[in-house]
């Protein structure tokens, strides 16, 4: 696999460069290892078998994202589970990065919060980049963070987090 460059990356750079985020998305969305696993690998598989264009690494960043959830989508439609986390399997997450502190609370938050405040907090886009990643209208997002920041003060029992 090499000679495919996407965004001035070759397909093992963007993986690099890109795999935490993709797993991130994966796991927060599923709460469940392997089948994060299974969309990570059917994400970057994608990547390479369309090799679509890309204006930019952050193009190639929300694409990446997108095409993680739309894959994360398809498997939950077609297994019809979700594996619930309760409070003692958190200690077994291990999360791919550090920037995560609050990984452990959104995953006790429904998916519609769960996925805005990670994109808001953990992958630093703005409101109008996440609405479009999510096909959602801004006020949506906006209105779903507000909610998302106020249980998050609940789990937190403190300060809301803005």
């Amino acid at each position: 696999m090499g000679d495919k460059i996407f965004a001035a990356l070759s397909y093992e750079e963007a993986i690099n460069q890109y795999k935490r985020t993709v797993a991130s998305v994966c796991l927060m969305r599923l709460k469940n290892h392997a089948d994060a696993e299974d969309c990570f690998q059917n994400t970057f598989f994608k990547l390479y078998r369309n090799s679509p264009d890309f204006e930019s690494q952050e193009h190639l960043k929300a694409w990446l994202i997108r095409v993680a959830i739309n894959e994360c989508n398809r498997l939950l439609r077609k297994s019809k589970r979700l594996l619930p986390l309760t409070y003692s399997d958190k200690e077994t997450i291990s999360f791919p990065y550090d920037k995560c502190d609050i990984s452990w609370a959104l995953l006790m938050l429904d998916l519609k919060y769960r996925q805005v405040l990670f994109l808001y907090y953990v992958e630093d886009y703005e409101v109008s980049q996440i609405a479009q990643i999510l096909d959602k209208n801004e006020n949506t997002v906006k209105s779903l963070l507000r909610r998302g920041r106020e249980k998050l003060k609940n789990i937190y029992g403190g300060e809301s987090y803005e």
